[in-house]
């Protein structure tokens, strides 16, 4: 299942901080990295999508159930406001797609035969690995 889905304005909650790092006078002065927060249970998401995204164990959703994502690549704040969201969409996306269930099946009588003989071959193997006894 693809999601075609973009967050709206309200459901983002965008801070500008400055960003980390090496960059000189830019990134002293400048507020150009993004701190966006998305919170899942009030979204327009769908249901089942929300519930997978609470599961997931990703250090980026806190425990309260909201999304936290921090940009800091581009010079550039617009820049970095899409780089979040995109991710964002990503993890969102990451989401979307159902994976099929396992069916168990029973192992063939062939694959069991062959099992059963590597562990015979190997028994005989560890067997000559004995001390030689003078009867």
């Amino acid at each position: 299942m693809h999601l075609d889905w973009q967050p709206a304005d309200w459901e983002l909650e965008l801070s500008f901080i400055r960003a980390q790092g090496a960059g000189g006078q830019n990134v002293n002065k400048v507020s150009s990295a993004v701190h966006l927060r998305f919170a899942i249970a009030p979204s327009t998401l769908p249901a089942a999508i929300k519930e997978r995204l609470l599961k997931l164990s990703d250090q980026r959703i806190t425990a309260e159930g909201v999304i936290v994502i921090k940009a800091q690549e581009h010079r550039s704040q617009e820049m970095n406001r899409a780089d979040a969201i995109a991710r964002l969409v990503a993890l969102v996306q990451s989401v979307a797609h159902v994976p099929k269930a396992r069916k168990a099946t029973k192992p063939t009588w062939g694959s069991q035969q062959r099992r059963l003989e590597g562990k015979s071959q190997r028994s005989g193997v560890k067997a000559q690995r004995g001390k030689l006894r003078d009867y």
